[in-house]
């Protein structure tokens, strides 16, 4: 039981369930994803910043400065955790398509193509396929 416990939380979230849905775990990362490659999460890592500069130079109360600075570690932590996300379900998807380009060469090199070649035209999105 250990083991098997042990092998799902080492597994990257993007191999489980590999049936096209997406999880809470997965939407939850897009959504992030998507907030946080917009313009209105820049502006609030801008105002974070200016926010800290300012209490710096106003020679504010420490607590100030450790609260925003803690603000910008949490938030460099979380962008630290959505961009390993993020490049894990790139890569996971380069190896599905690179797996079957591969199986659709084979397919071609054999002479006789068959549900790879299907496989491959439904990946890169070609309409129709063989």
């Amino acid at each position: 039981m250990i083991g098997h416990l042990q092998t799902m939380a080492l597994e990257h979230p993007s191999e489980k369930g590999d049936d096209g849905r997406l999880g809470r775990f997965e939407k939850l990362a897009e959504l992030a994803s998507n907030f946080t490659s917009s313009a209105a999460f820049s502006l609030f890592c801008v105002l974070l910043v200016a926010g800290f500069v300012a209490v710096h130079l106003a020679h504010l109360d420490a607590s100030w400065r450790h609260l925003l600075g803690d603000a910008m570690g949490a938030v460099a932590l979380l962008l630290l955790a959505l961009l390993k996300n993020s490049e894990r379900r790139a890569e996971h998807a380069i190896q599905l398509k690179l797996d079957v380009i591969a199986a659709a060469l084979l397919e071609q090199h054999q002479g006789e193509p068959g549900p790879a070649h299907r496989d491959l035209a439904e990946v890169i999105g070609i309409e129709g396929g063989e």
